[in-house]
């Protein structure tokens, strides 16, 4: 077979692969966290941005939660304010809130808006502050005190890094029937009209829960999950998650994001995936794909 005529084939049968699941998908709704290398490396920007709107355009509603550490980080270090973490969460005083809201909110958020847009898509940035989206409340973490002889827990005050407390969809849905693509920052606000900053992933998988998405995906830095082995762990049940988390294959800074994946698919969301955001097109591949390029989680004890 000539080249010309291999790569009609490949062609061919990547979209008649894609076909079955385009139909699947249409009028689905998909909530994606947007992190890590996928928001930093040029290539795979673009990559990601062409994904979605092509994800738009055949019928699917993505909805993007993203993050910004490293560009919040960036920032805080050029104005001389040093980071500080507790248990990988950021302390956030008034005036690391400022520059939170300034990244996320400004410079991120945008940049991903104007990127879809440069891909003939249409998007709209926002923050949870927007619209009531994402009413949040302070997150409170406790730590057990070394000294044996003390029984009580020591409470640690984050500042202003908070947890969701409800979701209103309202502007979401206005959105998505106008065939706009949300765009989210992760500020919520309180009761008291403060802002607080929250985990990109958590916001990503109470978002696809209270609106019932079909699919969570959470673009990470890894190929997905790994067993001991390194090898690519996929089609999961809640069960089998439990076990390698008892087992100690799932730990350390994936514990987090498998949390957040299994509290989705047993709120009702049909699958969680956790997908490697350094392979190009890695949305597409995992969504109209056989074998996709990550791990698959689905809710279910059998």
């Amino acid at each position: 077979m000539s080249d010309n005529n291999q790569r009609v084939s490949n062609v061919t049968q990547v979209l008649t692969e894609a076909l079955p699941y385009i139909q699947r998908f249409k009028g689905k709704t998909l909530v994606i966290k947007y992190g890590g290398n996928a928001m930093v490396d040029e290539s795979l920007k673009n990559s990601f941005a062409r994904d979605v709107v092509l994800l738009k355009a055949v019928g699917i509603n993505p909805i993007i939660v993203h993050g910004g550490g490293p560009q919040i980080g960036s920032l805080l270090e050029r104005v001389g304010k040093e980071s500080q973490f507790i248990d990988g969460m950021r302390v956030t005083d008034s005036e690391t809130m400022d520059v939170v809201e300034m990244v996320l909110g400004g410079q991120v958020n945008k940049s991903i808006v104007n990127l879809i847009h440069t891909h003939g898509g249409r998007a709209v940035g926002l923050t949870g502050k927007d619209g009531s989206l994402i009413c949040a409340e302070k997150l409170h973490i406790s730590r057990n005190s070394d000294d044996p002889t003390i029984q009580a827990s020591e409470i640690i005050d984050l500042g202003h890094v908070g947890k969701v407390k409800s979701i209103d969809t309202s502007v979401i849905d206005m959105l998505i029937q106008s065939d706009f693509i949300p765009v989210i920052a992760p500020i919520g606000v309180g009761p008291d009209g403060e802002s607080y900053n929250i985990n990109a992933d958590l916001v990503a998988g109470k978002m696809a829960e209270v609106l019932q998405a079909e699919k969570l995906i959470l673009l990470t830095n890894t190929a997905g999950l790994l067993d001991s082995n390194q090898n690519l762990l996929t089609g999961l049940n809640a069960k089998q998650v439990n076990e390698l988390i008892d087992s100690g294959v799932i730990y350390g800074g994936m514990l987090p994001k498998i949390g957040c994946a299994l509290d989705a698919v047993q709120a009702g969301v049909t699958t969680a995936h956790i997908i490697d955001g350094r392979v190009q097109h890695a949305l597409l591949l995992e969504m109209f794909t056989d074998e996709g390029v990550g791990t698959l989680i689905r809710g279910g004890w059998q």
